[in-house]
């Protein structure tokens, strides 16, 4: 599946398909096992290896694959223990997606008893920082702007880091974040281990970041392997004054447990909720404008299937890690098609079944066609036994 080039390549080429073979922590594979893990996924069998031998990665893989926990495993097992500094960082574009990867922390590594701390926009700066000074973390997730913040007061925190992991590295290296990360990688110690980890890595990339690694081992996933098994993909022809039948109609006809439903705008997002709540659907309504605070309390819900339907903009697509989603639907089709893998690999997550419908106007055929060749994948009209493939 992988293609993995580097100086040993011939080191970390091979699958290792169980974790007691990876020659971990006994309490960690105890955390493995207690998180639902069975057996390795494909990410996981050639990435963890070598963050173990601190080595630096660049790894490409879909959303649902069990990347996050690849990078989690991979930097629990060397924690010095003796240590009260920072000894793992994960840097990540959303706050949504910082509390998520927090919480893999801690339920894999819930008999090591392992401090975090999450650091994002929206809360007091001087708090985190006296929350860091007060409880010493052994792990931080943060967002880049808190981060500088942070590292700006407090220059030596990094002195002694084991391991930075930049999660979501497409958009970390986009316009908006890419001096941000620059500027961070001044406080990190040479000596440091580099994970990159991603759904898509465009070349220009990894040109950038293999400036700021060390020969690194390189996991790609290629791209007609893009995408998740598992999940069937179909479309809706539909006229836009039609589409909200079409949803309501989809959630009469299907068992679903929870589900996902995308647009492309704050405004459509909030208008959808209101009609879906007046035709008798419980949902859920998040975006970029909802505060913190609301935004954690409507995840919170959601996670707990107190309420089966979210709706939401493209803020979340790389947030969410709810694995009780097995439908994601495209009310309008995403703006690149860089996001579509993003978006549905919200359902199927790794070793489960999941669906993607996506309406389709008529002026936005070329958009799906163009989806189908980027991915090398089928996406066929939606058939009237849909919950077959449930």
């Amino acid at each position: 599946m992988n293609n993995i080039t580097n100086h040993h390549k011939n080191l970390f080429a091979e699958s290792i398909e169980s974790f007691d073979e990876m020659g971990l922590n006994d309490k960690l594979v105890q955390g493995i096992y207690g998180y639902g893990y069975e057996k390795p996924s494909l990410i996981q069998q050639r990435g963890i290896l070598p963050l173990l031998k601190k080595r630096d990665v660049i790894a490409q893989a879909q959303s649902g694959t069990g990347k996050t926990a690849t990078f989690v495993i991979g930097t629990l097992q060397n924690i010095n223990r003796t240590t009260h500094s920072i000894c793992v960082l994960t840097i990540t574009p959303t706050r949504e997606l910082a509390f998520q990867i927090e919480q893999s922390f801690k339920e894999i590594g819930v008999h090591l008893k392992v401090k975090t701390q999450v650091c994002v926009g929206g809360t007091r700066l001087s708090r985190d920082i006296r929350y860091l000074l007060k409880y010493n973390p052994r792990i931080i997730i943060a967002t880049p702007g808190r981060l500088f913040d942070i590292l700006s007061l407090n220059t030596k925190i990094l002195k002694k880091l084991q391991y930075v992991i930049i999660d979501e590295a497409d958009e970390m290296f986009s316009k908006g974040f890419k001096f941000q990360i620059y500027r961070i990688f001044k406080f990190v110690p040479k000596l440091c281990t580099i994970g990159l980890f991603s759904a898509t890595l465009p070349k220009e990339i990894i040109q950038i970041v293999e400036t700021i690694m060390n020969e690194p081992v390189r996991i790609f996933v290629k791209k007609n392997e893009l995408t998740l098994e598992g999940i069937k993909q179909f479309y809706i022809a539909v006229e836009e004054k039609w589409k909200l039948e079409a949803v309501c109609d989809i959630y009469r006809l299907m068992k679903i447990t929870q589900s996902i439903v995308y647009v492309n705008s704050k405004k459509k997002a909030e208008w959808l909720a209101e009609k879906m709540s007046s035709n008798g659907f419980e949902v859920l309504c998040l975006h970029g404008s909802i505060t913190q605070a609301d935004r954690s309390a409507i995840m919170k819900n959601f996670r707990l299937g107190i309420r089966r339907v979210l709706i939401t903009t493209d803020l979340l697509s790389r947030g969410i890690d709810v694995q009780q989603v097995c439908l994601v639907i495209n009310y309008d089709l995403p703006t690149s098609k860089e996001i579509y893998i993003h978006r549905i690999g919200r359902s199927g997550r790794f070793g489960k079944k999941g669906i993607a419908v996506n309406l389709l106007v008529k002026n936005e055929v070329f958009v799906l066609r163009e989806i189908e060749s980027y991915y090398n994948t089928t996406i066929e009209e939606m058939p009237l036994d849909i919950n077959e493939y449930l």
